[in-house]
């Protein structure tokens, strides 16, 4: 803060000068907002994204759908032919676990159809590595 005051006598005398000096506040200013701008780190206009490398789809191909229907007498048809007895039913079971892709055993029971009979196809599937089972036909049996 400045002021001017002479020390003189006489009517000559200036006035009192009563403002502050403003020079020495903004270069203090000036000098802090230099400080600021360096400080700041420096803003990257791109994002930088490791992407995953693009690797060409694979082929896709159909399941092997296999049909087993169970009829109001528990006679049990494989892709519509009636197998003889439940052997032969475990036979083609195991053969149809080997294949690679798994095939999907698609099952639907008559509503007679005994529940045994229904139960062992989905217990023999199971216990011989069978997992893909789809149960069809269950709409009728919602009322």
């Amino acid at each position: 803060m400045g002021m001017n005051v002479s020390q003189g006598s006489g009517q000559n005398e200036p006035e009192v000068m009563m403002e502050i000096n403003t020079t020495p506040l903004i270069d203090v200013m000036l000098v802090l907002l230099i400080m600021l701008i360096i400080t700041i780190p420096a803003q990257l206009h791109s994002v930088n994204l490791d992407m995953p490398v693009a690797t060409p789809p694979t082929q896709k191909t159909d399941p092997v759908v296999i049909k087993i229907d169970v009829d109001a007498s528990s006679v049990i048809y494989w892709n519509g032919k009636a197998l003889s007895d439940r052997a032969d039913m475990e036979s083609k079971l195991r053969e149809a676990a080997t294949w690679v892709p798994q095939p999907e055993l698609h099952l639907r029971s008559h509503a007679k159809a005994n529940y045994g009979t229904v139960a062992s196809v989905m217990a023999n599937a199971q216990r011989l590595g069978l997992n893909k089972l789809g149960i069809l036909g269950t709409e009728r049996f919602s009322d």
